[in-house]
């Protein structure tokens, strides 16, 4: 008899001294719960941007997409649905899904979830789009959105896109059209990116016209031997070789010749056309022209 009540103490006992040492555990667990499930939604947004960088630092861009999704949601909760923050999150998803097609882009080439992918990007550059349009934005600041939305477009690699490109290049350079100074100088970038559109689609004499009426303007704003008029000569003198002319052809290379060296930009294939217009050329600052244009 007295052997089981020593046996039922130290069974009691052994409960005792599990239970002292599992509480603190689920203690911290259940308060790590409570914290995470009351933390307030700007403290959400701000860890979730944090890890959605960390991940994408480190190259996992499925984990970083998850992040950037919640950091999504997150944002609408937090400042509404015509906050230029939700604009900004509506466009870093759509760069998340960028990286994402171009870590995955040689396994799945032309395939179905590639075009899914763009279509992804370019839709939420066009929510972006709309969010600024609501925030009374400036005329750079439009045509800036709007020429993103133009080249996620063009990047889809899908013909059903090219009226929505041409719509908003169109848009774009709409907002900037009568501007100055720097202001010109993103048109003509702008305008330079649309010429490269309608060659990519085939439309070759419609881009060959507006580069030659473009040339003037360039030689105002960057000036005469500028990489942006050299640029412009090249593609010109391409033009006049291809319709035969060899004349017209020799005097605008020539004069490529004279400018600072400009590397040749590429047709694009389908499958290259994520950086169609990210904007990554160098322009020459703005300021004082030489005083004649040429051919």
């Amino acid at each position: 008899m007295q052997e089981s009540q020593e046996a039922h103490i130290s069974n009691h006992l052994d409960e005792i001294v599990a239970a002292v040492s599992i509480t603190p555990r689920k203690k911290l667990q259940n308060q790590l719960l409570q914290r995470a499930l009351f933390q307030p939604p700007r403290e959400k947004l701000r860890l979730s941007e944090e890890k959605a960088k960390s991940y994408a630092s480190s190259h996992e861009y499925k984990k970083a997409l998850h992040e950037l999704v919640h950091c999504m949601a997150l944002t609408r909760i937090c400042y509404g649905d015509s906050h230029w923050k939700l604009a900004e999150a509506h466009v870093n998803l759509a760069k998340g899904y960028l990286q994402l097609k171009g870590e995955s882009a040689s396994g799945c080439g032309g395939s179905a979830s590639w075009f899914l992918l763009f279509s992804k990007t370019w839709l939420n550059f066009r929510r972006a789009h709309l969010i600024v349009l609501k925030g009374s934005p400036s005329r750079e600041e439009a045509a800036v959105s709007a020429h993103a939305v133009a080249c996620a477009a063009v990047a889809s690699g899908r013909p059903e896109h090219h009226d929505v490109a041409e719509q908003y290049f169109q848009d774009s350079m709409a907002n900037l059209k009568d501007a100055e100074g720097m202001e010109k100088a993103k048109f003509l970038s702008i305008q330079d990116d649309y010429c490269h559109f309608l060659q990519v689609t085939g439309q070759d004499e419609r881009a060959t016209s507006i580069l030659r009426e473009s040339l003037e303007a360039k030689v105002a704003v960057f000036g005469d031997f500028s990489p942006e008029v050299a640029e412009t000569y090249r593609l010109l003198g391409v033009a006049d070789l291809a319709q035969g002319n060899q004349t017209g052809a020799h005097k605008k290379l020539k004069k490529v010749k004279l400018a600072p060296e400009v590397p040749a930009r590429p047709r694009p294939s389908p499958g290259a056309k994520a950086a169609f217009c990210a904007g990554g050329r160098p322009h020459s600052v703005p300021g004082r022209a030489r005083p004649s244009a040429a051919d």
